[in-house]
Protein backbone atom coordinates (compact mmCIF):
# COMPACT_ATOMS: atom_id res chain seq x y z
CA UNK A 1 0.00 0.00 0.00
CA UNK A 2 1.19 3.66 -0.87
CA UNK A 3 0.86 5.94 1.95
CA UNK A 4 0.50 9.19 0.81
CA UNK A 5 2.10 12.73 2.19
CA UNK A 6 1.74 16.27 2.33
CA UNK A 7 5.33 16.48 2.24
CA UNK A 8 5.83 17.37 -2.02
CA UNK A 9 9.31 15.92 -1.11
CA UNK A 10 7.97 12.59 0.02
CA UNK A 11 5.05 12.68 -2.68
CA UNK A 12 5.14 9.86 -5.30
CA UNK A 13 5.94 11.46 -8.57
CA UNK A 14 8.01 14.31 -6.95
CA UNK A 15 11.20 15.00 -7.01
CA UNK A 16 12.84 14.80 -3.21
CA UNK A 17 15.42 17.12 -3.33
CA UNK A 18 18.16 15.16 -2.12
CA UNK A 19 21.08 16.12 -4.26
CA UNK A 20 24.50 16.94 -4.08
CA UNK A 21 26.19 19.71 -6.45
CA UNK A 22 28.95 20.51 -8.06
CA UNK A 23 29.44 23.50 -10.58
CA UNK A 24 33.14 24.44 -11.99
CA UNK A 25 33.94 25.55 -14.89
CA UNK A 26 36.90 24.25 -17.51
CA UNK A 27 38.80 26.04 -19.89
CA UNK A 28 38.08 23.62 -22.61
CA UNK A 29 35.22 23.37 -25.08
CA UNK A 30 32.17 21.67 -24.08
CA UNK A 31 33.44 18.90 -26.97
CA UNK A 32 36.15 18.11 -24.69
CA UNK A 33 34.61 18.00 -22.14
CA UNK A 34 32.45 15.51 -23.39
CA UNK A 35 35.11 13.11 -24.79
CA UNK A 36 36.36 12.74 -21.47
CA UNK A 37 33.12 11.84 -20.18
CA UNK A 38 32.45 8.95 -22.81
CA UNK A 39 35.61 7.80 -23.80
CA UNK A 40 36.55 4.85 -21.74
CA UNK A 41 40.97 5.63 -21.89
CA UNK A 42 39.96 9.27 -21.45
CA UNK A 43 37.55 8.22 -18.55
CA UNK A 44 39.85 6.31 -16.81
CA UNK A 45 42.44 9.01 -16.48
CA UNK A 46 40.45 11.32 -14.06
CA UNK A 47 37.29 9.40 -12.64
CA UNK A 48 38.43 8.83 -9.56
CA UNK A 49 40.66 10.89 -6.59
CA UNK A 50 44.22 9.46 -6.65
CA UNK A 51 45.46 7.94 -5.12
CA UNK A 52 42.43 5.44 -6.24
CA UNK A 53 42.32 4.53 -9.97
CA UNK A 54 39.74 3.34 -12.98
CA UNK A 55 41.23 -0.16 -13.90
CA UNK A 56 38.07 -0.63 -16.12
CA UNK A 57 35.54 1.53 -18.31
CA UNK A 58 32.89 -0.11 -20.10
CA UNK A 59 30.74 2.86 -22.28
CA UNK A 60 27.93 2.39 -24.64
CA UNK A 61 26.90 5.72 -25.35
CA UNK A 62 22.90 5.63 -25.65
CA UNK A 63 19.88 5.62 -23.70
CA UNK A 64 19.90 1.94 -22.07
CA UNK A 65 23.64 1.61 -22.48
CA UNK A 66 25.91 0.27 -20.07
CA UNK A 67 28.20 2.52 -17.83
CA UNK A 68 30.14 0.53 -15.77
CA UNK A 69 33.65 1.62 -13.66
CA UNK A 70 35.79 -0.14 -11.22
CA UNK A 71 37.82 1.75 -9.23
CA UNK A 72 40.66 0.65 -7.64
CA UNK A 73 42.02 1.30 -4.29
CA UNK A 74 45.74 2.17 -3.27
CA UNK A 75 45.56 -0.81 -0.46
CA UNK A 76 43.88 -3.12 -3.14
CA UNK A 77 40.01 -2.22 -2.26
CA UNK A 78 38.06 -2.55 -5.65
CA UNK A 79 34.65 -1.16 -6.01
CA UNK A 80 32.64 -2.10 -9.06
CA UNK A 81 30.09 0.53 -10.29
CA UNK A 82 28.07 -0.66 -12.45
CA UNK A 83 24.48 1.40 -14.19
CA UNK A 84 23.29 2.41 -17.49
CA UNK A 85 22.74 5.63 -19.22
CA UNK A 86 19.13 7.09 -18.83
CA UNK A 87 19.73 10.06 -21.27
CA UNK A 88 22.56 11.63 -23.47
CA UNK A 89 22.50 14.62 -25.95
CA UNK A 90 26.13 15.15 -27.47
CA UNK A 91 28.19 17.62 -25.92
CA UNK A 92 25.68 18.83 -23.45
CA UNK A 93 23.85 16.42 -21.33
CA UNK A 94 24.51 13.08 -19.37
CA UNK A 95 22.62 10.87 -16.96
CA UNK A 96 23.26 7.91 -15.73
CA UNK A 97 21.91 5.66 -12.86
CA UNK A 98 22.84 1.96 -11.20
CA UNK A 99 19.67 1.43 -10.08
CA UNK A 100 19.03 -0.71 -13.99
CA UNK A 101 20.69 -3.27 -15.88
CA UNK A 102 20.84 -2.79 -19.43
CA UNK A 103 17.99 -5.28 -19.51
CA UNK A 104 16.07 -2.68 -17.50
CA UNK A 105 15.86 -4.51 -14.37
CA UNK A 106 16.22 -3.12 -10.97
CA UNK A 107 19.52 -3.60 -9.31
CA UNK A 108 18.49 -3.72 -5.68
CA UNK A 109 19.48 -1.26 -3.93
CA UNK A 110 19.89 1.87 -6.11
CA UNK A 111 22.50 4.69 -4.45
CA UNK A 112 21.99 7.33 -6.97
CA UNK A 113 21.05 9.34 -10.48
CA UNK A 114 24.11 11.28 -11.85
CA UNK A 115 23.45 13.92 -14.65
CA UNK A 116 26.36 15.96 -16.24
CA UNK A 117 25.46 19.22 -17.59
CA UNK A 118 28.15 20.88 -19.80
CA UNK A 119 26.95 24.72 -21.08
CA UNK A 120 29.14 26.63 -23.58
CA UNK A 121 30.47 29.72 -21.90
CA UNK A 122 31.16 33.32 -23.21
CA UNK A 123 34.76 32.56 -22.85
CA UNK A 124 35.08 29.76 -25.05
CA UNK A 125 35.37 26.96 -21.76
CA UNK A 126 32.42 25.11 -20.24
CA UNK A 127 30.31 25.55 -17.14
CA UNK A 128 30.29 22.63 -16.06
CA UNK A 129 27.43 20.78 -13.11
CA UNK A 130 27.65 17.50 -11.96
CA UNK A 131 24.74 16.06 -9.79
CA UNK A 132 23.91 13.18 -7.13
CA UNK A 133 20.62 12.55 -6.98
CA UNK A 134 20.15 10.15 -4.32
CA UNK A 135 16.43 8.35 -3.21
CA UNK A 136 16.69 9.18 0.18
CA UNK A 137 18.03 11.53 2.87
CA UNK A 138 20.41 8.67 4.17
CA UNK A 139 22.07 7.54 1.14
CA UNK A 140 22.61 11.53 0.33
CA UNK A 141 24.55 11.60 3.78
CA UNK A 142 26.02 8.49 3.50
CA UNK A 143 27.45 9.62 0.18
CA UNK A 144 28.79 12.89 2.13
CA UNK A 145 30.27 11.39 4.80
CA UNK A 146 31.82 8.79 1.88
CA UNK A 147 33.78 12.46 0.79
CA UNK A 148 31.57 13.53 -2.05
CA UNK A 149 32.45 17.46 -1.90
CA UNK A 150 36.43 16.38 -1.88
CA UNK A 151 36.33 13.34 -4.30
CA UNK A 152 34.28 15.20 -6.73
CA UNK A 153 36.44 18.27 -6.86
CA UNK A 154 39.34 16.56 -6.69
CA UNK A 155 38.30 14.53 -10.03
CA UNK A 156 37.18 17.38 -11.15
CA UNK A 157 41.05 18.92 -10.94
CA UNK A 158 42.24 15.99 -12.24
CA UNK A 159 39.43 16.61 -15.53
CA UNK A 160 40.92 20.22 -15.91
CA UNK A 161 44.42 18.71 -16.03
CA UNK A 162 43.58 16.11 -19.04
CA UNK A 163 41.77 18.77 -20.46
CA UNK A 164 44.85 20.77 -20.87
CA UNK A 165 46.22 17.76 -23.13
CA UNK A 166 43.22 17.28 -25.59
Amino acid sequence: MVQETDNPCHTPGHPNGFDLTLKRHFDASPEKVWQAWINPDLLKQWFCPRPWSVSEAVIDPRPGGVFNTVMNGPDGEVMPNSGIILAIEPNRRLVTTDAFTPEWKPTGVPFMVAEVTLTPAADGGTDYVAVARHWNAETMQQHEQMGFEAGWNAAADQLADLLKTL
